[in-house]
């Protein structure tokens, strides 16, 4: 729900119009400089026009409208500056918050009762999942679980499963398994083969065979069948060691002005704020006709080279959202008689949470200055405010083709949804343009992401932190590496460590599943279609999901830059994702060929030497 801003009319234009700058504008700190002749003195004068005589004209009416602001971004905590960054009030943080929402919990509540009739341990199974999962079967042996009138649950996260002897087999046993629960008359959604573990310890589960179902549409009964018709054709394939379980989840796909800015987290003032109106690969767009679809672009391409067009890979749902294209037709605008169908930058909700944070983050600064003096050196003096208010002002490229969206997509079985963007050369600023760079900063500093992606002693020797938080995006993630890979997690299990940066929740970490995951899709009719997507988890259970809706088109890659593929949706309960489902990039790339065959990756930029 939007907040309304109550803004005098002098400040409208002040605030809607591009805010980077709006934290100086307010708070103008001192420099240092101007702190030598007489810094005390100096000192408690600025505290003093600060809270009462509110510089530049900004009066206690907009001060006060971005402390409303501030009590709506309920992150938990004051605002935290930390590592010369203002980690904590990035945008996307505060859209974790959102993940959370109170209306859900009587729902909760009424499932867990629902269930826990036939299934004791419905909310014990997958306790800690970013969705908080409801078990309605599970078979094998009971998990433990805590005793005594106090004990609390243990919290569990899920891991992926890699070198199990079903793995070469899996691709044409899941498909068994999904046709044997059609036959069953179960309303599944998703199949994910992984394992469990206490959160940050060694799994303790076998492979287990997590199906999600439509919500109510499983009874107990029915559940108990299933499981043990698929154990005993898994069985007879010649397998054992492993599980089956049933949980309610769903499978979402989510959906004139200035210059883009250019992105330097290190020199850049507030990072955080900028990173919206720049390119750095996690660009929120949208449809400019429907800015209220919206997505994430994944990675830029040149058409070829003796075409100075730069292309922008997406999601085909983000640029024609099926509920706006119904009819799912192909688009190739390769001639200019097709109508134009524009595409911006930040489409409704992009703008409007990106300005509340950066109003609410003013509100805390006013609470948090005196003893937060430093960050004056950060700031620095104003500069130019540039509008970015109105949708038309934000257009950046116009769709030039769009594959209609398609599951099961022959020899693999991947979905196929994607589009291309062609960008409009007057609006990026090509000298300071990063390419394909993905920002790990944000929700993470430094010190957090070399410990969450090269958790190991012998990773961290060589490990150095992307320079200003921009990680290249240049190599490709094999099938094999998928199934094989060669990273250990913090307890040396298996494990390929991916990031990402998505409109929703930012920069994320995860941990790819050794095994393919099955997604089946309903329509009011009946079946719409059935997939195979490479499956990411959370990397730990406190780390919140890996995606959230609108995340779709996000370019996940792993440690080392190699691409992984495009996020396209993902499963959970209430909507909120568990599990995040790709493309695999590998694919995409072949099948953007067929259309654009002298396609590349735009080239790798290397910062100039200062």
């Amino acid at each position: 729900m939007c907040v309304p801003l109550a803004f005098p009319p002098s400040h409208y234009m002040l605030i809607f119009a591009f805010p980077l700058r709006l934290i100086q504008l307010y708070c103008h700190l001192p420099t240092a400089s101007s702190l030598l002749a007489d810094p005390l003195r100096q000192q408690n004068q600025r505290f003093a026009t600060m809270s009462s005589g509110f510089p530049l004209g900004i009066d206690k009416v907009f001060l006060s409208s971005c402390k409303e602001v501030s009590k709506t971004l309920s992150l938990g905590s004051p605002t935290v500056f930390a590592n010369a960054t203002l980690v904590s009030v990035s945008p996307t943080a505060y859209d974790f918050a959102k993940l959370s929402l109170d209306e859900d919990k009587e729902a909760i509540v009424s499932a867990v009762a629902r269930l826990s009739v036939f299934y004791a341990r419905a909310a014990y199974d997958f306790y800690g999942t970013p969705s908080g999962a409801l078990c309605v079967y599970k078979n094998g042996d009971a998990w433990p679980v805590r005793t005594g009138p106090e004990s609390q649950r243990i919290i569990r996260e899920a891991h992926g499963v890699h070198g199990h002897p079903m793995q070469a087999a899996w691709c044409e046993l899941g498909e068994c398994v999904y046709t044997l629960l059609d036959d069953k008359g179960v309303r599944w959604t998703s199949i994910d083969p992984l394992a469990f573990a206490e959160a940050g310890k060694k799994t303790f589960s076998p492979l287990l065979f997590w199906i999600g179902v439509e919500p109510e549409s499983l009874t107990y009964e029915l559940a108990n069948t299933a499981a043990d018709a698929v154990t005993f054709l898994l069985t007879e394939a010649g397998f054992s060691g492993f599980e089956i379980g049933f949980r309610e989840s769903v499978v979402t796909r989510s959906v004139a002005g200035p210059k883009m800015l250019s992105f330097d987290p290190f020199t850049d003032s507030v990072p955080e704020f900028r990173k919206p109106f720049t390119p750095a690969l996690g660009l929120s767009i949208a449809p400019l006709k429907t800015p209220h679809f919206e997505g994430t672009g994944a990675l830029y391409f040149h058409e070829s080279k003796d075409s100075n067009r730069v292309l922008l890979l997406t999601c085909a749902h983000v640029v024609r959202p099926p509920l706006a294209h119904p009819h799912n037709t192909v688009l190739d605008r390769k001639t200019k008689r097709h109508p134009r169908e524009q595409v911006i930058a930040l489409g409704n909700s992009g703008y409007t949470n990106t300005l509340k944070s950066m109003t609410g983050t003013i509100s805390d600064l006013d609470h948090s200055i005196r003893d937060w003096q430093y960050v004056s050196d950060r700031l620095g003096e104003p500069k130019e405010v540039k509008q970015w208010t109105i949708p038309d002002q934000r257009i950046i490229g116009e769709v030039l083709h769009v594959e209609p969206i398609d599951l099961n997509v022959a020899p693999h079985g991947f979905t196929s949804d994607w589009a291309i963007i062609e960008l409009y050369n007057d609006k990026f600023d090509w000298d300071t343009f990063v390419g394909n760079k993905v920002y790990v900063g944000g929700n993470l500093s430094s010190l957090d992401y070399g410990k969450l992606m090269f958790p190991r002693p012998e990773d961290q020797a060589d490990y150095k932190y992307p320079e200003d938080g921009l990680l290249q995006a240049f190599g490709i993630v094999q099938a094999d590496e998928i199934h094989n890979p060669k990273h250990l997690d913090a307890n040396g299990e298996d494990c390929l460590l991916v990031v990402k940066n998505g409109l929703t929740t930012g920069t994320t970490t995860g941990r790819v599943m050794g095994m393919e995951s099955f997604t089946r899709v309903y329509d009011e009719y009946g079946i719409e279609g059935t997939s195979m997507e490479i499956a990411v988890l959370p990397y730990g259970s406190m780390n919140g999901p890996f995606s959230a809706p609108s995340d779709s088109g996000s370019i996940v890659v792993d440690r080392n830059g190699d691409i992984l593929g495009m996020v396209t949706g993902g499963a959970g309960a209430a909507y909120r994702n568990d599990i995040t489902y790709l493309t695999p990039y590998w694919w995409i790339e072949e099948e953007i060929k067929k259309h654009f065959p002298n396609s590349f990756l735009y080239e790798v930029i290397k910062k100039a030497a200062e």
